[in-house]
């Protein structure tokens, strides 16, 4: 312990004693937000949210760039350190990015030919990708099995001789250049800003390998361990739970389930909370698992370290069932742990953004606890007056689930996952690897029938459980049916036919009304004769992978009854500022120079869900502008005609849109909008294009405040220009965009 002592005291005074150089020229002083050289040392101060005294400071030491503090205080009081003379610390480990037999399947029926250059640019949608899972489930991936050599995990190193400070708005930007870990190069930043108690520790790095799919590892290590020093947590049942540093030293992360993704280190009387981004850091799977996103690791007797993390593999979905054959099959859907963990995309060349936040607090940890939650709502998709909250395409094998258990009044685990987030709406769909889909008689009619007393039964005024469908037949890749009430039909892909002599409609006792679709055109005569909507699944990706492009000219794409597209998170790749930039609003864009009004829908295409599970980060939802909830029974043709309008817009929950449209008639218009955030934000942007091109103004926010709101007036020349729509994005990824508005 002496020893360990005087090697601290011999490189705090090295540290403090060996000038920094740094370049200021980016630097602007201003209120509440201050950089300067102290002793040797860049120091930051800055003004929290309630007005509290934030500080930290950064040296280097051999190259290493380090936190040589980090404090906070109340308006007129003490300083309390958090912590001192700390090393940050990335892990990166990376594999090879493959692209997914499910992803070659709907390709192959289109006659694609897997050229290079196709392989090279669909690889990088791929959800059915498992990196760092050997050698993998055959059949699942293009070039199994993988090698143990493709494989690689490495530990930072920093060559750092200088440092570049930059304000930007009101923010601080701190860049150490000299980042290196294994196929990765480039950077470390550490950005502070006006108005929240945020640090943000990130690298900024790239590859120049082919194929590279990662994860990584971030924090702060040379933590010292004193009798008060505790990391607390919420487990997944939101009890508080500690550790205390009493045990053995550890040789890896240990890995929280933490409630909220979120870690707090008591110190001195302060708390320093550490956390990953809330929505950019996940990427998309088919159950949300708490696979433990923060860590503490006790490094020797005196120290430890505290971060964010993501681990190596799923932890498959908790089944239920009353046979085996049953149980094995709903196993074998969701085992994720073999094929689906599919990592972070890095293109060769893309900066990538590998983020971790802390959080300076003087107060005790419970009420730190409650304002770091602020950002997220308390992971609830906050209440906002005329609109309700709607999300869709959950596999939840409902109508199975109730007669598994001989009751239609089973309380179902996702049901109270929904409620706790906030939602008032949610579009099921059944009958996708569940029931009998594609059964033309009363097998798939009485499965239908309990689907839709189900969704009855659990109905109420806060709360519309909509039974949709996947049905994947006559239209092309993979697609939604959603109907504005409960609606009996079957389906069959061409050149398949039902039983000799079906029609395409009859009234079939107890169902009433039935209808039959063996084709494309009866598939859109259905959706036009009971006002349905369709629109595609995962466009562009796993079984849609050439949809709906290969469709663009079909008459039932071109239809009002195509609503468009669906929006997921997928893929994610850290060097984009937007969730699903590429193909996801890519294609929103795409679709309106094609044709008429076409949409995105947030959707979560999941499977099981229970109270335990970490759902918010990993779901993007839809603000439908309706005043109330529909009843089940009067039937939800308000949602639709919502939707059918673009009256919605699709959010990650951190950024609302509270209003907008366009004013003003001819060639000079404004779009107005008004939007609140609550990380710091970092761009508003008007999107337009003249049925070709696709351009943009984007507005800078660097310089706003978080936890706050904006009117925007942004006037435009209509002239030329077929449709415009608005997003807001802040400075964690998150945000919210408008659906196109066409232009008369």
């Amino acid at each position: 312990m002496i020893r360990s002592l005087l090697l601290a005291a011999l490189w705090t005074a090295t540290a403090a004693g060996q000038d920094l150089n740094c370049d200021m020229s980016g630097y602007k002083a201003q209120d509440g937000l201050k950089a300067q050289m102290q002793a040797g040392a860049l120091e930051l101060t800055w003004q929290g949210e309630r007005r509290e005294q934030l500080r930290a400071s950064f040296v280097i030491h051999g190259g290493q760039p380090a936190v040589q503090e980090l404090a906070a205080r109340k308006t007129g009081g003490s300083w309390i350190v958090l912590g001192q003379n700390l090393t940050p610390e990335f892990e990166i480990t990376s594999g090879v990015r493959r692209l997914s037999e499910q992803q070659m399947a709907p390709l192959r029926d289109l006659k694609v030919q897997f050229t290079p250059e196709v392989v090279e640019k669909e690889k990088w949608n791929a959800f059915w990708d498992a990196p760092l899972v050997v050698p993998g489930r055959p059949g699942t991936n293009l070039g199994l099995p993988r090698k143990p050599d493709e494989i690689r995990r490495t530990w930072a190193k920093f060559n750092a001789t200088s440092c570049q400070v930059k304000t930007d708005g009101a923010r601080i930007e701190v860049v150490f250049p000299g980042f290196e870990a294994g196929v990765f190069s480039g950077s470390l930043q550490y950005t502070v800003y006006r108005g929240t108690n945020l640090v943000r520790q990130e690298a900024v790095a790239k590859t120049n390998e082919p194929s590279v799919a990662y994860k990584y590892v971030s924090g702060l290590k040379g933590f010292t361990i004193t009798d008060a020093t505790r990391v607390v947590w919420r487990d997944t049942a939101r009890g508080w739970q500690y550790y205390a540093f009493g045990g053995a030293v550890n040789r890896d992360p240990v890995g929280l389930q933490a409630r909220n993704r979120l870690g707090i280190l008591e110190a001195n009387g302060g708390s320093l909370a550490f956390l990953p981004p809330s929505h950019k850091f996940f990427w998309s799977r088919e159950v949300e698992t708490n696979l433990g996103y923060v860590y503490y690791r006790k490094d020797g007797a005196n120290t430890f370290s505290i971060g964010a993390r993501q681990p190596d593999r799923e932890i498959g979905a908790k089944p239920w069932g009353i046979s085996d054959e049953v149980w094995n099959r709903r196993v074998g859907e969701a085992r994720g742990d073999l094929n689906n963990f599919a990592l972070y995309n890095a293109p060769p060349g893309t900066m990538q953004r590998m983020a971790v936040y802390f959080y300076l607090s003087p107060e005790d940890s419970h009420v730190t606890q409650q304002q770091v939650m602020a950002f997220t709502h308390d992971d609830v998709y906050k209440p906002l007056p005329g609109y309700k909250v709607l999300v869709s395409h959950f596999h939840f094998h409902f109508n199975e689930q109730l007669t598994d258990a001989g009751t239609v009044d089973l309380e179902p685990t996702w049901l109270s996952v929904f409620r706790q987030l906030g939602i008032n709406m949610a579009i099921l769909a059944d009958f996708h690897s569940d029931s009998h889909p594609s059964d033309t008689g009363t097998l798939r009619l009485n499965e239908q029938k309990v689907y839709f007393e189900g969704c009855q039964r659990f109905s109420d005024r806060d709360m519309l459980l909509i039974p949709g469908e996947e049905p994947d037949a006559n239209f092309g890749g993979h697609y939604m049916f959603v109907f504005p009430k409960p609606l009996f039909f079957t389906h069959v892909k061409a050149p398949a036919k039902g039983p000799e002599g079906q029609p395409f409609e009859e009234n079939l006792s107890p169902y009433g009304k039935v209808y039959h679709t063996t084709t494309a055109p009866t598939e859109l005569n259905l959706l036009k004769q009971e006002n349905g909507l369709v629109w595609q699944t995962h466009p562009r990706t796993k079984g849609s992978a050439g949809y709906p492009d290969a469709v663009r000219e079909k008459d039932f794409f071109r239809s009002d009854r195509f609503l468009g597209g669906s929006f997921q998170s997928l893929p994610v790749d850290l060097s984009q500022k937007r969730l699903c930039e590429v193909r996801c609003l890519g294609l929103l864009d795409d679709m309106n120079n094609w044709t008429g009004p076409k949409y995105m829908v947030a959707e979560g295409d999941t499977y099981m869900k229970y109270p335990d599970d970490e759902t918010f980060p990993q779901l993007v939802v839809n603000y439908v502008k309706l005043s109330q909830v529909p009843t089940f029974d009067d039937g939800w043709t308000p949602v639709l005609a919502a939707m059918r309008a673009g009256d919605y817009f699709v959010t990650s929950g951190e950024v609302l849109l509270r209003n907008s449209g366009i004013e003003g008639s001819g060639s000079k218009r404004t779009f107005n909008a008004e939007a609140e955030w609550t990380f710091p934000p970092e761009f508003a942007e008007l999107v337009w294009s003249d049925g070709d091109k696709v351009d943009r103004q984007v507005i800078g926010l660097s310089d706003k405040a978080p936890f706050s709101a904006q009117k925007f007036r942004v006037p435009f020349d209509a002239t030329g220009k077929k449709w415009v729509r608005f997003a807001v994005w802040d400075s964690a990824g998150n945000g919210a965009f408008t659906q196109p508005i066409h232009l008369k």
